[in-house]
């Protein structure tokens, strides 16, 4: 994209339009055909719509420069089009077809506002931006240009950009195998173009347009996916790892701090020893009292039957609240087996069984126990019986937060940040594989991420 007014050393903008530009009808000198310029007075080239000659309309007296007798590109957007995009009203009044000497070809639409003057339309194929040539020439960083405080980082540099195909009218002598030295530099959403020859550079800041945006302006339907993706095309997945990332912290806090409230484990309430048999005699024991000092405190009740072999004890816990008489019930068996078989004696069990009650309010209560004893026999060890008698000793401390829960939690919330950060990783090295700078790994990664 050049324009006349832009000198080598300096930047200028094209010839603001007029307030309201006049319709000028002519006849094409190559076909014959009626050619209507849009932007009379400022437009200095038009291509013919139906042959596809271009004519110089600068001067009273069109005149043909180069004819053609080709059959006319089908546009996905017509000229003479309207449409309006980001408050304004267009009407696409030019086409170029360009490419990188042959390869990567792209699209490029003149977009006409007798008030607000041009913009551009660009496509690939795989999305669209809204183009406007820049007044100034951008600063310079450490690692690229600068504008409006925001770093670009260089993706297309040294290419050489040609005109394969024009259509309808520009405000610069446009033609066919017109050639311009390009370097694209990009930061999320944006793209930063600088095209010279030898009598000029411009400048052009590009705005990555969505989907339904120039859907509603234009009629136009862009992939819904476009892979690999556009050279400023921001990662789906980067805002989502931060958001996820603040919810993880805040939940991780939390959890935290439920665990500080909830109190430390190991601090003893209350030690008791109850007999015991094997025998299958339901016994009720009532241990108390029992004071819990901190709100809903998890609180744990821990068996131990040091002789227990072959057998096993089940024991129905019931905390019960002197005040209010709730009750917090729980379940646990100790068991302990062994024998001999094929591959020589083993081991089975434990003689040990914790369990926890979560959320036990601040009170005073007892411990209401259902207990029993059964045992087994290993006939093929007919020494090896089961215990008939022994003692079951019963330790109520207050208990720490369940570690299991506390690490199944932290493993829930990394989950799906890791996922998106490798969807995100993978995202930018497709990205980054469609530039010539040729940088890998994760300076790839982050010389896309925006300032802050």
């Amino acid at each position: 994209m050049t324009d006349g007014g832009l000198q080598e050393m300096g930047i200028e903008a094209p010839p603001p339009p007029p307030p309201a530009p006049a319709i000028r009808a002519l006849s094409c000198p190559g076909c014959g055909g009626s050619i209507s310029v849009r932007a009379a007075g400022y437009t200095v080239t038009v291509a013919c719509q139906y042959c596809g000659s271009i004519l110089d309309v600068a001067n009273p007296e069109v005149r043909l420069l180069t004819e053609y007798h080709l059959a006319i590109q089908e546009l996905e957007i017509p000229l003479g089009t309207r449409g309006t995009l980001r408050g304004i009203e267009w009407e696409v009044i030019g086409y170029l077809s360009r490419s990188e000497r042959g390869s990567y070809p792209w699209e490029e639409y003149l977009l006409f506002n007798p008030y607000q003057g041009y913009r551009w339309l660009v496509t690939n194929g795989r999305g669209w931006s809204f183009g406007e040539m820049l007044t100034r020439a951008p600063d310079w960083g450490h690692h690229g240009p600068r504008l409006d405080g925001h770093d670009y980082a260089p993706f297309f540099v040294d290419g050489q950009a040609q005109v394969d195909y024009v259509l309808g009218e520009f405000y610069w002598r446009v033609a066919v195998g017109e050639e311009v030295s390009t370097d694209d530099y990009v930061r999320p959403g944006y793209m930063l173009s600088r095209e010279a020859n030898e009598q000029e550079v411009s400048w052009t800041l590009s705005t990555l347009l969505d989907g339904d945006e120039i859907r509603r302006a234009f009629g136009v339907r862009p992939p819904s996916n476009p892979w690999p993706p556009l050279p400023h095309q921001p990662s789906p997945y980067r805002d989502v790892m931060r958001k996820g990332g603040k919810i993880g912290l805040a939940v991780l806090a939390f959890l935290l701090l439920l665990t500080m409230v909830m109190g430390s484990g190991g601090q003893p309430l209350l030690t008791e020893t109850l007999p015991v048999d094997l025998a299958g005699t339901t016994r009720t024991a009532t241990l108390g009292p029992i004071t819990v000092t901190r709100p809903y405190q998890l609180v744990a009740i821990r068996a131990q039957v040091p002789g227990l072999e072959n057998g096993w004890i089940d024991l129905d816990y019931a905390l019960v609240d002197r005040a209010t008489q709730a009750s917090y019930q729980a379940y646990g068996a100790a068991e302990r087996y062994s024998g001999r078989d094929s591959d020589g004696d083993w081991t089975e069990g434990s003689r040990r069984k914790t369990v926890k009650l979560a959320s036990v309010p601040a009170g005073t209560y007892d411990l209401v126990i259902d207990y029993a004893g059964n045992g087994w026999r290993d006939f093929s060890r007919p020494y090896a019986n089961s215990q008939t008698g022994g003692s079951v000793i019963i330790e109520v401390s207050r208990a720490a937060a369940f570690p299991s829960n506390l690490i199944l939690a932290v493993i829930l919330i990394l989950a799906p940040l890791v996922y998106f950060f490798f969807r995100h990783l993978s995202f930018e090295q497709a990205r980054q594989d469609e530039s010539d700078i040729g940088r890998t790994g994760l300076a790839k990664l982050f010389t896309s991420e925006d300032d802050d």
